[in-house]
């Protein structure tokens, strides 16, 4: 065996330590409690500090059990490895992780052959944070183009956006920000989204588009995406007018695609410009991914992708942010890899099933009448019966998160204030099992909501804390 020597001069050498390694005070951890709005004076035990963290957590709601948000809340472990292993790239170095910006390419790809555009190799796509950044990407180019070819009105001229008022709030959020008129097509009796020819009449010399929505957040219905076309093809026809049309598909993008094959909504519509979705919502994967896709370079303006010269590439990048993990676009490729169309398909309309299945049970109440019953959006919305005087949707909502359901409750928008509405989202992880447990647990609670005097909501709008 070899022989060792002893130092050859008696040096103070040292080890480097990183802090993370450094020993806490396990008399201060015990005796000393740390601040709350503050950084504490001096480290903790590891063990410590994710205790604490750990313990405040436990009072956040069950994420299996919220059935307001479209956004996943389960992956399977394979899944949750990969984004461990790829939480540490930062999505914009594109040099430094080629492999990674691959496969965001690929699955741009796959969704403009998902999306049916008529030459998916010249299609224009990124990955973004979620919808609400896509959306925004969207907004923009139709701005820029509109801007484009209307230079000898525009600053003078204000542009305006068409859509229904049913829109996600980033919609709200995009006019406010980039200084476009809003123009909202409101719900009207029993239609609780835009109106193709409503939506056409508000159009004019400065519009810069007309956003259809593919799966309303309000009540999971489809907008009818053709008949708006039409409706502008005709407006053009009239007056000229050459509209384009965004598609928000937060959800609806990763669910018609399998389940409605015959539904004509997409890049098969030739003003269709551009499409965005979720994801992190019916994409399966878990937040925040989005994806934002133009028909050809001509629907996204150049001037606005910038080309940097980062860590010794051309990095052509379009967004609103910059430094991001790489973890979920390495998830979304996941996903379409393990499931592909079938997969999807299959993963999809049991989601549909469940829907459409606890929607039938809702209504067997009898005391409960459906506004949706899930068979686009694997969401339906539903409300009070008209004989019921005892209680209203927010005491169903409040008394369902006792057994720690998430139910949102809240009220619709212009012309439609008077309805109020509970709203269930089914999404993968919701099983038809879990399904049979909320039914059983509002059926539970009926008895003694219909013995209350009137209803005990106060103030509706603090009711519920969701919002669109």
């Amino acid at each position: 065996m070899p022989l060792h020597e002893g130092p050859r001069r008696p040096a103070e050498s040292r080890l480097s330590v990183n802090p993370f390694y450094g020993p806490a005070n396990p008399l201060g951890d015990m005796a000393e409690a740390p601040p709350t709005h503050r950084l504490p004076d001096q480290p903790m035990a590891p063990a410590t500090a994710h205790q604490l963290v750990r313990d405040e957590l436990m009072l956040d709601g069950n994420a299996r059990l919220n059935l307001a948000t479209f956004v996943t809340t389960w992956m399977e472990p394979e899944a949750g490895v990969l984004m461990a292993e790829c939480r540490d790239k930062n999505m914009i170095d594109k040099d430094e992780y080629p492999r990674t910006a691959e496969l965001e390419r690929r699955c741009v790809a796959m969704l403009a052959d998902l999306w049916n555009a008529p030459d998916p190799a010249t299609v224009v796509g990124c990955s973004t944070t979620g919808s609400s950044e896509a959306c925004m990407l969207a907004g923009m180019a139709l701005k820029r183009r509109w801007a484009k070819r209307n230079a000898d009105r525009y600053p003078g001229a204000r542009p305006n956006l068409v859509m229904g008022v049913n829109v996600q709030v980033c919609w709200e959020k995009f006019c406010n920000f980039w200084e476009v008129e809003a123009r909202l097509v409101p719900m009207e009796g029993e239609r609780f989204h835009l109106d193709p020819q409503a939506a056409a009449e508000l159009c004019d010399e400065n519009t810069i588009g007309v956003v259809g929505i593919l799966g309303s957040t309000f009540d999971g219905s489809y907008e009818p995406i053709a008949d708006l076309c039409a409706a502008l093809d005709a407006l053009r026809e009239r007056t000229g007018l050459d509209v384009p049309v965004h598609v928000d598909g937060a959800s609806g993008a990763m669910v018609a695609p399998f389940l409605d094959e015959d539904l004509v909504w997409d890049f098969r519509l030739p003003r269709v410009a551009s499409i965005n979705t979720s994801g992190h919502k019916y994409g399966l994967v878990y937040p925040g991914v989005g994806w934002a896709l133009w028909r050809d370079a001509e629907a996204l303006p150049e001037e606005l992708v910038f080309r940097v010269n980062y860590l010794g590439g051309d990095m052509p990048t379009f967004a609103l942010n910059f430094s991001r993990p790489g973890a979920q676009v390495v998830a979304q490729y996941y996903t379409f890899l393990r499931l592909g169309r079938e997969g999807y398909r299959a993963v999809q309309q049991a989601s549909r099933d469940v829907a459409t299945g606890l929607a039938g049970r809702v209504e067997a109440l009898g005391d409960f009448q459906l506004l949706t019953r899930g068979d686009e959006l694997p969401v339906f919305a539903f409300t009070t019966a008209p004989d019921v005087k005892a209680y209203d949707v927010f005491d169903v909502s409040r008394r369902l998160r006792e057994s720690g359901w998430l139910v949102p409750a809240y009220t619709f928008p212009p012309n439609r204030e008077d309805l109020s509405v509970l709203r269930v989202v089914c999404r993968n992880g919701f099983s038809a099992d879990l399904a049979e447990l909320l039914a059983q647990d509002l059926e539970r609670l009926l008895p003694d909501l219909r013995r209350q005097p009137r209803p005990l909501t106060e103030d509706r709008g603090a009711a519920t804390g969701f919002h669109h």
